[in-house]
């Protein structure tokens, strides 16, 4: 196999892992039910920094990484976008626990329009026809969604809110996605721990079932990360954008299939105007795709 077709290979291997154990993921948050959502989180940021040391030990970068936190221009954005992960983390593993991840997927099916309009705004990006289409197909399901729901889907507009801002400070900042989301579980450690001191769980785990999945907190945030940034060096970006709707698609099947949450007819209405949104976005990608030869060089890194 040539060397491009096999990077490409796993560069899909890599991208359809991750953005599935990321779709998945409710299904594990609700087996950690003994635990609540703050507790969860604080868990999550304490267990994931052992095993980005030791992946940054193995690709000898962990003293690349503590050099990069003497810079208070580091630690200053790395400190916003800490607060803006926790902040998402929170309000998907509360959707998770309070029966809301169809909600929850809304939320990323909106990211990458979210995202878009935000480079707009503050980057001062032209959108194209089918990109101001896109918007505003995905706009007409929100507001759908504010009818459907008789409220505001906060949570949606939550995960979305959170998820872009991380994504357009994340543009801003020189370390890489590994080295970032390291930095950022190191800010955090001694928050967690105080919330940790502060509102201790009942009981951390029973039985070797339970001390497996609380064990494994950690390599269950960071395997998808290290999947989505080898993706990110192979793929094109328009292949990346079109694999991570694997991630909402499948929380949505959980929601309403697995869990049976209710979706009336208003509501998957609106949907199918996200979803409409969304074709035009991938479309748009896919026709803005440079020659075949130019996208077999990847990206560097899109953090």
């Amino acid at each position: 196999m040539p060397a491009s077709s096999n990077s490409t290979a796993r560069g899909l291997a890599a991208g359809i892992t991750a953005f599935t154990l990321w779709g998945l993921l409710p299904g594990y948050w609700k087996a950690l039910h003994w635990l609540n959502s703050g507790q969860v989180i604080a868990l999550r940021a304490l267990l994931t920094v052992p095993v980005l040391v030791v992946v940054l030990l193995w690709r000898r970068e962990l003293r690349a990484v503590l050099a990069a936190m003497r810079r208070p221009r580091v630690i200053g954005l790395h400190l916003l976008t800490a607060a803006l992960l926790a902040g998402n983390w929170f309000t998907f593993v509360w959707a998770t626990h309070h029966n809301m991840i169809v909600e929850a997927s809304l939320g990323y099916f909106l990211t990458p329009l979210a995202n878009v309009a935000m480079g707009a705004l503050f980057l001062h990006e032209r959108l194209r026809r089918a990109q101001w289409m896109a918007i505003s197909l995905a706009a007409a399901g929100v507001i759908m969604q504010f009818i459907a729901a008789g409220t505001v889907p906060w949570v949606a507009l939550a995960l979305c809110g959170t998820f872009a801002c991380y994504g357009l400070l994340r543009k801003k900042a020189a370390l890489d996605s590994l080295a970032g989301l390291t930095v950022e579980s190191l800010l955090a450690v001694p928050a967690a721990a105080l919330w940790l001191w502060c509102s201790p769980p009942n009981r951390f785990a029973e039985g070797a079932g339970e001390w497996s999945l609380l064990l494994a907190m950690g390599a269950i945030t960071a395997i998808p990360l290290l999947g989505f940034a080898t993706a990110a060096r192979l793929l094109p970006l328009s292949v990346l954008g079109i694999l991570q709707f694997i991630a909402p698609s499948l929380q949505f099947l959980v929601g309403a299939v697995y869990y049976g949450e209710p979706v009336n007819a208003l509501r998957l209405a609106s949907f199918a105007l996200i979803w409409g949104g969304l074709a035009f976005f991938t479309a748009d990608a896919w026709r803005q795709r440079r020659p075949s030869k130019e996208m077999e060089t990847p990206p560097a890194d899109i953090a």
